[in-house]
């Protein structure tokens, strides 16, 4: 199960574009707590235990403690260039809300999988995350999806995951697949015959670029 993160902050008693710059200026993260039909708190945050949170790879899918409250993060907003946060929503839950969050997928076993030890197969991910439905005090952190005895050409359906008791798919009308196992890429004699017709390209250039240099320093030396 997620661990409940505690982050401290402040009301703000100002919003907008021009006080959202000022808080950023001094190390500060603007954000809002709405939901459960109460009107939305503005307050900011420290960006340092914020980016501390973020670190730890699943803030997504976790229970936040903001201010004495009980919330989950909606997004977070990076900027552009930087890739500093600037901005984040949390939404309001209950001790017991049934939440959809995005849950993380960890692949075991790989050694058991005779499609990628024997066959030299390729594990191709197609979601690397599963939308669950949950209750808020059971969100897990991952969902570990064991590759054991898999095959060349066999698929991973969510139909195949054991999820934990309570959670289900947030897709529930169709069988989506995880991943599948598929062959190694084999190169074809056309791949091949442009591969060495790159590097004799390549080669040619750098031994007319030599050339030319080598005239450029007989030209200075004479």
């Amino acid at each position: 199960m997620s661990d409940t993160i505690t982050l401290a902050a402040e009301t703000r008693d100002r919003v907008g574009k021009g006080a959202s710059r000022a808080l950023r200026r001094d190390g500060r993260v603007p954000a809002v707590i709405y939901g459960q039909n109460k009107e939305p708190t503005s307050i900011h945050l420290e960006e340092k235990a914020l980016m501390k949170a973020l670190m730890t790879g699943h803030f997504m899918n976790s229970v936040i403690m903001v201010s004495g409250e009980r919330t989950l993060p909606k997004d977070v907003t990076f900027h552009p260039v930087t890739d500093r946060p600037v901005h984040v929503d949390f939404l309001r839950i209950g001790e017991h809300t049934e939440v959809t969050v995005a849950v993380p997928v960890v692949f075991a076993d790989e050694d058991d999988c005779p499609g990628i030890k024997r066959g030299n197969g390729v594990l191709n991910i197609t979601r690397h995350e599963i939308e669950l439905v949950v209750d808020a005090a059971d969100i897990p952190s991952e969902i570990t999806i064991s590759l054991k005895g898999k095959e060349i050409g066999d698929s991973i359906h969510i139909s195949d995951v054991e999820l934990p008791k309570g959670a289900k798919p947030a897709i529930e009308d169709r069988d989506f697949a995880i991943a599948t196992i598929v062959p190694p890429t084999v190169p074809t004699a056309q791949d091949e015959a442009l591969e060495a017709e790159v590097a004799e390209t390549q080669a040619a250039e750098a031994a007319a670029e030599a050339e030319a240099t080598d005239a450029e320093d007989d030209t200075k030396e004479g």
